[in-house]
């Protein structure tokens, strides 16, 4: 059986596109007419992957992440945002949305972006790999991240630039640089890399607004300093 992907989408036209092609790309798809059916969707039998429309009459879809967020902060999240909507897509990486698509999009990127985040997702078939500092401790494999023995509630994408940081200490990367190397972007908004560096300071930080670890470099990027404990 393929992925289970919950599309919410109150664009009945939409929805039956984009249920085509993931059917076809061998994924079993349901779909929610609305925040509400979605959310009772998803405590009803938790998809791997959610594709949710920001604008919808009701729970719009920023209001549904947030509360999807609070309940399962691992669910990988896509949004639907309409192009130039740059509001939008930072407000839905605000609240957690993993990765977002514009309309209108390519039924076949919105396909290849729901197989990146899934495959990022998924917990590494291979042997506990465990990266430390200090306080800090992720399991790779499982996908299980831990700040001074307190699980931390990481989405998809937060886990894999933490991951990607903590293996190139001492560096410092541009906002396009980690695009590419974290989200596999040749292009995009960069401020999706912005806005996640300063979730996973909410996460990681003693003090988000004095941060110690991933530190701002200016006129390039950031670069990741270990504690050194």
């Amino acid at each position: 059986m393929g992925h289970r992907v919950l599309v919410v989408d109150d664009d009945p036209t939409v929805s039956d596109v984009v249920r085509r092609y993931l059917e076809q790309d061998g994924c079993e798809v349901r779909l929610a007419a609305d925040g509400a059916d979605g959310l009772a969707s998803v405590a009803a039998d938790t998809p791997d992957l959610v594709l949710l429309d920001v604008m919808m009459p009701g729970i719009d879809g920023i209001e549904v992440c947030r509360r999807l967020r609070r309940q399962r902060p691992d669910l990988p999240v896509i949004m639907l945002t309409a192009l130039g909507e740059e509001a939008d897509r930072v407000l839905g990486l605000e609240v957690g949305a993993d990765d977002y698509v514009t309309r209108p999009f390519s039924p076949r990127e919105l396909v290849l972006r729901i197989r990146s985040v899934l495959r990022r997702a998924a917990p590494a078939a291979e042997p506990p790999a465990f990266l430390r500092d200090g306080d800090l401790t992720l399991d790779t494999a499982r996908r299980l991240a831990e700040r001074d023995g307190t699980p931390l509630a990481l989405t998809v994408r937060e886990f894999d630039l933490l991951i990607f940081l903590l293996r190139h200490p001492g560096r410092a990367w541009s906002r396009a640089e980690l695009l590419d190397k974290v989200w596999g972007w040749q292009f995009g908004d960069q401020s999706t890399v912005t806005v996640h560096v300063r979730r996973l300071r909410e996460k990681i930080e003693p003090d988000p607004a004095e941060p110690r670890r991933i530190l701002t470099v200016w006129g390039i990027g950031y670069r990741y300093e270990p504690s050194g404990r």
